[in-house]
């Protein structure tokens, strides 16, 4: 769990950076990458909340 959730932190602050760059710059292709990093964002959340809910039990 500890691996994931440096994992979560890595492509935050991945999706942080870009994200600025697009709405600060105007960079459109840090907009696709900000993107492609919400995505694996989401996926990466959702594991972390199915692990969790098992570590409870």
């Amino acid at each position: 769990m500890k691996n994931l959730v440096e994992r979560i932190t890595t492509v935050f602050q991945e999706f942080e950076k870009e994200a600025k760059a697009h709405v600060e710059n105007g960079n459109k292709a840090a907009g696709t990458r900000a993107r492609k990093a919400s995505l694996e964002l989401e996926k990466l959340m959702k594991q972390f909340r199915k692990d969790s809910i098992e570590a409870s039990k």
